[in-house]
């Protein structure tokens, strides 16, 4: 990697990497071939000055120089051109004097159990090497007390504590008078539960003692054994002898939080599971303790900030308690490293590499410049050439591949069920939602009873309900079990019985209230589906400036970069639903370049928004527009006859191109109807073919499918797709539509006949009725679409309103931010996870609301002709809003504030390659939107660039070069072409043309597991890029002002919500307090802590000006 682009590491040479000894000799640390620098070992220097090395020395206890994280981090310094790692042998530290140790230009030494720290700092003292980590202030970290006494110096919160001093030189401390429920200590009372801990820091018995109110006895907490971290005792009684601090027990969420400095302006933090909970480690399948992501406050970077400067340790572990809206920090570890993540690694190698180079390649006169970091800066270049900051980013997106969704629909009056929907408090909204394992096994168990009840009747009425709820229970009894599988019941009231749904229904309507009772299941996010998610964030973060960059081998690390700062406030919002979730939790992992399972990602990153429909919505309980809607469909669509013009002015009201072709593919509806049923006939004979031969009987599907769950699947739409008066239910068009597309993408090595023909007919039929269920004219459209997402446009208002307001959400202190662009700043990104009908509704507000006049805006045209020509919003389709700010406009105008809508389709549906609707690419140039130019690299031809990385083209066609845009370099993210200048603008892909296996997947020897392919996602098209932000904010605002009367009350409702600081559960902004404690200005010193030039983490470009530059001092950090 070349040195221009930031990163000064050689990978032409191998590392060296040598253990010292005495003599001038060295031993190589493995089979690495090194060169021989015995010179520095206390012999005259007889090379050129040019070959000069710096020699970073490692003076520890052989446990810790060996172990793996020590290992990974020296491997990438080694990388370094002008660094050589020596490695003190461990005899020499504890038996030779300090004149016999090595010679070094920088020590990282660090005290561990049976380290010489005296021998050490006479060391220190004799070569006088530059510190990472000092050694003095070692001692300190060794006492309990001292490490309380700075932290309290430093401002920094601690538990309420007192010091046991048993000192017979010091009676006055050593007061304790102890009480069943509380000890007093040197008049400081603690009720329990406290916490005893031993003064001296390498004794880790830990106790904490509990009230008699909740059972007494205390939680003895040790250094972890095998898979234990604390046993409970029933000892109530404190020790009585040796000193000890007590202090007050903070009250956590049962985790601890980690957090690992690497210099004053990088941290890294994970939690894991307290110790204080059961004593049980939590270990992953590889025996290693699971530890969680974790994203620190503003307040907690400032923490971590001070406590590296206070205790002078460039390399530092401190521990945090989050508490009653608070951060605690109980206890300082000094030099530690973080276990298991290639991020921090390189990172950790990255930062320490930069500070000695920064420190001592001049003193040396070795050629070298402090990196220019370009991504550390928010700021782009508009499509007219001139340079603005991204202020903020919303993203709507629909989930990943997931297993066809199933539902079965039953009207009951049984008094059982009416008991169940009172039990659960269903009357107060009419509704009721029942998911948890107690919740179903009551379903089943009702459902149990009443067909006993029904094996003594024989009427047709009977028998038909018998069928259902059979159903009903054979869905709940699936598995065994209820955990961790998507089933739900949902019961609505329906006081005058349930309505017809249609003119000609049959049945008589009876009388007196009845329940829709409601169970679905299936709809689990795919492996497929989690690759989706997280290729999708990964190439998410090129949407971000420096988005081309390549750092420590991640692509997009203009995000991951600006996440490591103070000034990206990230949010990530999921509906209730399983899929949607995960699918959350697998784009935060790729986005933020996390690690591991996708669960604790989920726990700790996305926030559930399941409260006044913000992301979910009652599909069963439709609007009067929408039955309507429905009725017209089912009537237009029952006629067996060809569509004539009639039919396509009513089907088609918005002349749309994509209905209008599957129009003409159906000609027919019931014709068509006919070929569709008779091909799952076939489907179903097929299958149960395949089961009656005993080779493919146990064959293994994809997802842990059986062919005989395959049959049950299409053995239920074949019954329920034909009703029993020869008609065809139409509302099946779109569950026949996912289920063949379904075994068409992950069952296609069954070889299955006619499934392709199967496939085109019923997408055609899909295209027909998915959209139109959202509003056939677009008076419909916009009504439907308000039901479902005008909370969440709301939402999206507010994100944009709230950013250009001077608010202190995450933002540095103006003392700490020298050099930083804007201080005080931030990108926010707000990313809101969600299904299918939010996705078609709010797309639909922004065709159909008036955003634009298509007749005066060409651009605009441009895109609804794009839209109107898209068939379907497929698995993890996105809504893009981007919100800029020129820093060189006055701050009332209207052009101080612009606004970007982007837009894509998501997956790629089966033959999609040849009708694929083509967009103007991302952020095109408007001057260039007149002339189409195609991008050979932009949507195809990508199938010979790595899989897993996001390939971009150059940000867009401009006329001067912005000095903020890094040049690429060997080994990152690749151009599409050298000189590619097209139109076409920053297009991402996510999956080469030809598809790939999804990683998750194992092969299977027995089935189709290994078979299935992870489709590619079509790149963001640009929808409009000169919106100003007055535009868009009228425009929402209209939008909310002519939402129904009862949809405006629940609005209000979730406005005040969200505006109210003290909400937990949704969290929408978490505001901070600015922080106004002054910082004592400390005085000139030669340590490493208190450098004044510009740290070697990050870029030196100055304030709002691209042209001004000052040191900057900005805090970095990983929350891997």
């Amino acid at each position: 990697m070349s040195k221009s682009g930031g990163q000064e590491m050689c990978n032409s040479e191998l590392p060296r990497f040598l253990i010292g000894r005495e003599g001038g000799e060295s031993r190589e640390l493995g089979d690495t071939i090194m060169r021989n620098i015995s010179g520095h070992y206390g012999e005259e220097e007889d090379e050129d000055q040019s070959e000069r090395q710096i020699v970073v020395g490692i003076c520890s206890m052989m446990k810790k120089s060996k172990s793996k994280p020590m290992t990974e981090i020296l491997e990438r310094l080694c990388k370094f051109e002008y660094i050589t790692v020596v490695i003190f042998p461990e005899e020499v530290i504890l038996n030779e004097p300090v004149e016999k140790w090595p010679l070094c230009d920088c020590l990282i030494s660090f005290h561990s159990k049976g380290f010489p720290l005296d021998k050490a700092v006479s060391y220190v003292k004799l070569r006088n090497p530059l510190l990472i980590n000092d050694l003095n202030m070692q001692y300190f970290i060794q006492d309990r007390r001292e490490v309380y006494r700075i932290l309290q110096e430093e401002g920094i919160d601690l538990p309420r504590y007192a010091v046991l001093n048993r000192d017979p030189d010091r009676p006055e401390e050593c007061n304790l008078v102890e009480s069943e429920d509380h000890v007093e200590v040197n008049g400081e009372v603690f009720h329990k539960p406290f916490v005893e801990k031993p003064v001296s820091a390498e004794d880790h018995n830990v106790y904490i003692y509990y009230p008699t109110s909740a059972g007494g006895g205390s939680q003895r907490l040790f250094r972890k054994i095998g898979s234990r971290s604390s046993v409970y005792s029933p000892e109530s009684t404190v020790r009585k002898t040796g000193s000890y601090i007590y202090e007050e027990f903070m009250p956590t969420d049962g985790t601890d939080v980690k957090v690992y400095t690497v210099g004053p302006d990088y941290a890294h933090a994970e939690a894991r599971k307290s110790p204080a909970l059961d004593g049980k480690v939590e270990r992953d399948s590889e025996g290693k303790e699971i530890r969680y992501p974790v994203m620190l406050t503003a307040m907690e970077k400032l923490v971590a900030r001070k406590v590296c400067l206070a205790f002078k340790q460039t390399v530092c572990g401190f521990d945090l308690l989050r508490a009653n809206g608070h951060s605690f920090v109980c206890d300082v570890n000094g030099f530690s490293f973080v276990k298991n993540s290639m991020k921090y690694y390189d990172d950790c190698a990255k930062v320490l590499g930069n500070m000695v180079m920064r420190e001592l390649a001049p003193q040396l006169h070795i050629p070298w410049s402090i990196p220019m970091e370009a991504e550390d800066i928010p700021i782009v270049p508009t499509t007219s050439g001139t340079m603005m900051e991204l202020r903020c980013v919303i993203a709507v997106i629909r989930h990943g591949d997931r297993t066809p969704k199933q539902k079965m629909k039953m009207e009951v009056r049984n008094a059982l069920f009416f008991e169940l929907f009172e039990k659960y408090g269903g009357y107060k909204s009419g509704k009721l939602k029942l998911k948890k394992p107690k919740q179903l096994q009551e379903v089943l168990d009702i459902a149990r009873q009443l067909l006993a009840e029904l094996v003594l009747h024989n009427d047709c009425e009977i028998e038909e309900k018998k069928s259902k709820l059979e159903q009903l229970k054979t869905v709940l009894e699936m598995y065994g079990h209820f955990s961790g599988i998507n089933r739900k019941v949902q019961l609505t009231y329906l006081p005058n019985g349930q309505p017809k749904a249609s003119s000609e229904e049959e049945d008589a309507l009876k009388e007196g209230p009845s329940l829709l009772l409601v169970l679905k299941w299936g709809g689990e996010l795919t492996p497929a589906g989690r690759v989706q998610a997280e290729e999708l964030g990964r190439a998410f973060r090129c949407m971000y400036p420096g988005g081309q960059g390549d750092y420590a081998g991640f692509p997009g690390c203009g995000l991951l970069r600006l996440h490591s700062t103070y000034r990206h406030d990230l949010k990530i919002y999921a509906s209730d639903e399983g899929r949607v979730q995960m699918t959350a939790a697998a784009f935060a992992k790729g986005l933020l370049a996390l690690e591991g399972e996708l669960t604790p990602i989920l726990v700790q990153m996305v926030k559930s928004a399941n409260m006044n429909g913000l992301l979910d919505s009652d599909s069963d309980s439709l609007t009067d527009c929408q039955q309507r809607v429905k009725a017209r469909l089912h009537e237009i669509m029952q006629k067996n006859k060809e569509f004539n013009e009639e039919d396509y002015s009513k089907l088609a009201s918005t002349s749309s191109p994509s209905l209008v072709n599957s129009m003409g593919v159906i000609v027919n509806p019931v014709s068509t109807c006919d070929q569709v049923h008779t091909l799952i006939q076939s489907l179903t004979c097929q299958i149960c073919k395949r089961l009656e031969d005993p080779k493919s009987a146990d064959l293994q599907l994809y997802h842990s499918e059986t062919l005989e769950l395959m049959l049950q699947r299409w053995s239920k739409l074949e019954r329920d797709f034909r009703m029993k008066n020869g008609r065809y239910d139409i509302s099946k068009i779109p569950d026949i539509y996912d289920c063949v597309k379904y075994d068409t993408q992950h069952n296609s090595s069954l070889g299955l006949e006619d499934t392709l023909e199967l496939f085109r007919l019923s997408r055609a039929l899909a295209d027909i009725i998915i959209p139109q269920e959202y509003g056939i004219t677009k008076a419909e459209k916009l009504d439907i679409a308000s039901a479902y997402c005008l909370p969440l446009v709301k939402k999206i208002q507010l994100d944009l309103q709230r950013t250009h307001e001077d608010e202190a959400v995450n933002k540095l202190h103006p003392l700490y931010s020298r050099g930083v662009m804007s201080p005080g700043r931030h990108v926010r990104t707000r990313l809101y996870f969600t299904s299918e009908s939010h996705v078609h509704s709010l797309l639909n507000i922004f065709r159909y609301g008036g955003l634009l006049d298509e007749q005066k805006d060409e651009q605009w045209k441009q895109a609804m002709d794009y839209l109107s020509a898209v068939t379907e919003l497929n698995y993890m389709t996105q809504i893009v809003i981007m919100l800029y700010e020129d820093n060189n406009k006055d701050p009332s105008s209207e052009e101080r504030f612009h606004v970007e809508l982007h837009f894509s389709p998501g997956v790629k549906g089966c033959k999609d390659e040849d009708n694929a609707p083509m967009g103007f690419g991302f952020r095109p140039a408007s001057s260039e939107n007149h002339e189409k130019q195609t991008d050979p690299g932009s949507l195809e031809d990508l199938s010979q660039d790595e899989p897993d990385r996001a390939v971009l083209t150059e940000p867009i066609s401009i006329q001067r070069k912005s000095p903020l845009i890094r040049g690429r370099k060997a080994g990152s993210m690749e151009a599409l072409s050298e000189n590619n200048t097209s139109s076409r603008g920053l297009a991402y892909r996510i999956f080469p043309s030809t598809s790939r296996q999804s990683p998750e997947i194992k092969p299977s020897g027995l089935g189709f597991e290994g078979c299935s392919l992870v489709p590619s996602i079509y790149p963001l098209e640009t929808l409009h890029n000169s919106l100003s932000l007055k535009q868009v904010d009228e425009f929402l605002t209209t939008l909310c002002k002519n939402g129904s009367e009862t949809q405006f009350k629940r609005l209000k409702s979730l406005s005040a919500m969200f505006e109210s600081h003290s909400q937990p559960s949704i969290d929408v902004e978490n505001l901070e307090t600015p922080i106004s404690t002054p910082v004592q200005n400390q005085p000139a010193s030669q340590s490493l802590w208190y450098a004044s030039g510009p740290p070697s983490t990050v870029s030196s470009a100055g304030p709002s000006s691209p042209s001004v530059a000052e040191p900057s001092s900005n805090f970095r950090f990983n929350s891997e």
